[in-house]
């Protein structure tokens, strides 16, 4: 009897094994329903995998999208490469913003002055400027390409230092370094009156510390162009901050940021730098480039040497131009020495062709520095600060 499958098994011939079998129908059937019902059960598993995959799916786009939703604004600069850029730069959970005070409006919303403190109880000045309202206004897409701006631009030890943002939620804010003393216009003031509590009455500003400080903002002019192509398109001694040591760095990147923009908006805010620290294409032609910068660097070097005086102080803002146009140039200041105002004519010569790079005014610099006086440069004068604002063209 065993031989028989096995004979069976070995024989071509299937009516004789359906013969010795169960059945025909038997051995048709009962395997075609296994094999039927196995394959229905895999496909219900694949099926079900398939249905649960899809669910978590779901449920993760969701969680993922409710945490984007804090900051459509982010999002709205489309941006993977946006967030990927500005994460180092989100504010850490150990970091606190404390005794923030209102100090002026932005083109964004308010900005005010306050201290970063850290977990290690370690505090510094900071400025901080932040977004008016929501982030669904218009400028919510502007406030953060103004902030990934900063992050690029940000690099050089002779610009405004950016430390921190918050983009991620409300209320969205950028976080720079305030730099003590500070404003470097207001810095020259406080030199007038040496009795003041406001500066150390030793330090001592001579022409040498001019052509320091000079030498500082020209270096991050100097990077700005040559590294981002950027105009800075408002270089005034107002637009500068002075901190420890006479250090000096770049700030008041507004018209750089509207530059490379390049929006109608932004443009016609071109009209808001004063016409005193104007180059002459600049108010005929509306034409920035690096060369206009070259001339209001010239202000600037007028400006430092008698510590914050208002350029062409004989002058009303718009009498400016025509007096330029028949070669008129501001008189030799006192404190001045030959190099130093030299260097402030090669800054202002009409065709902007003729004028030197910051490159080469850095090595003018340094090369004329050991002539430069090392006497206190002494303005008996206190500034009228409404007087300043109506000579200068800062009121509107």
């Amino acid at each position: 009897m065993s031989a028989a499958p096995h004979d069976c098994s070995n024989d071509t011939s299937l009516p004789m094994c359906y013969e010795e079998s169960a059945g025909p129908l038997a051995v048709i059937i009962i395997p075609s329903l296994l094999a039927l019902s196995t394959l229905l059960g895999v496909a219900l598993i694949l099926c079900s995998l398939h249905k649960n995959k899809q669910r978590r799916q779901s449920t993760s786009a969701h969680l993922t999208n409710g945490q984007q939703s804090v900051s459509p604004a982010t999002a709205a600069v489309s941006a993977p490469k946006v967030q990927a850029a500005l994460y180092p730069w989100e504010i850490p959970e150990e970091c606190a913003l404390e005794g923030l005070e209102f100090w002026q409006t932005g083109r964004h919303g308010p900005i005010c002055k306050g201290l970063l403190k850290k977990r290690d109880g370690a505090s510094s000045a900071v400025v901080v400027k932040s977004l008016r309202d929501g982030p669904n206004r218009p400028e919510a897409k502007e406030f953060v390409e103004w902030v990934l701006f900063h992050a690029t631009v940000c690099k050089h030890e002779n610009v405004v230092r950016m430390l921190y943002c918050q983009t991620k939620r409300l209320p969205m804010y950028l976080v720079l370094d305030a730099y003590s003393p500070g404003n470097l216009l207001h810095f020259l003031w406080t030199l007038r009156n040496k009795n003041s509590n406001t500066v150390d009455p030793l330090l001592n500003f001579s022409e040498r510390s001019v052509f320091l400080v000079a030498k500082q903002v020209a270096a991050g002019l100097d990077y700005l162009m040559s590294q981002h192509r950027l105009v800075h398109g408002d270089v005034a001694a107002r637009n500068i901050l002075i901190g420890p040591g006479l250090s000096a760095r770049v700030s008041g990147l507004g018209m750089a940021f509207g530059g490379r923009r390049s929006d109608p908006p932004i443009r016609e805010r071109a009209a808001e730098v004063p016409l005193k620290w104007q180059a002459p294409e600049r108010i005929m032609m509306q034409l920035s480039i690096d060369r206009s910068d070259v001339w209001s660097f010239g202000i600037l070097l007028y400006e430092l040497i008698t510590l914050g005086s208002p350029p062409y102080p004989d002058l009303e803002p718009l009498s400016v131009l025509p007096k330029l146009q028949g070669s008129y140039r501001m008189k030799r200041p006192e404190n001045c020495g030959g190099p130093l105002y030299d260097l402030m004519k090669y800054c202002w010569m009409w065709s902007f062709k003729d004028r030197p790079a910051f490159s080469a005014i850095i090595k003018l610099l340094e090369a004329s520095q050991h002539l430069a006086s090392t006497k206190d440069i002494c303005v008996p004068e206190v500034i009228d600060v409404f007087e300043y604002n109506r000579n200068a063209g800062l009121l509107s």
